[in-house]
């Protein structure tokens, strides 16, 4: 079991700012395979995570790829990426 955390647009279109979320049972799971696990619900969740970018991860408070392992216990946060100008 994982915890993931949504900032920004992610928890105001979700209406929730953290869930707890079973991983599958085979091996290495990376960000990527959440965010499709995420993605698969539909609707809004779909919307927000089926994209090639426009998602940030960090795992445990540090910065990672969608290649980036995930293990049981981590926490996961997921934001969308910040402009300035």
């Amino acid at each position: 079991m994982i915890t993931i955390l949504y900032f920004a647009r992610f928890r105001e279109k979700l209406g929730l700012a953290q869930e707890q979320l079973e991983l599958p049972a085979r091996g290495d799971v990376d960000v990527q395979t959440v965010l499709d696990l995420l993605a698969a619900r539909g609707g809004v969740w779909a919307d927000l995570f089926e994209c090639e970018r426009g998602v940030l991860a960090a795992i445990n408070q540090e910065m990672v790829s969608r290649e980036s392992s995930v293990y049981e216990g981590d926490e996961l946060a997921l934001f969308p990426p910040v402009t300035g100008g």
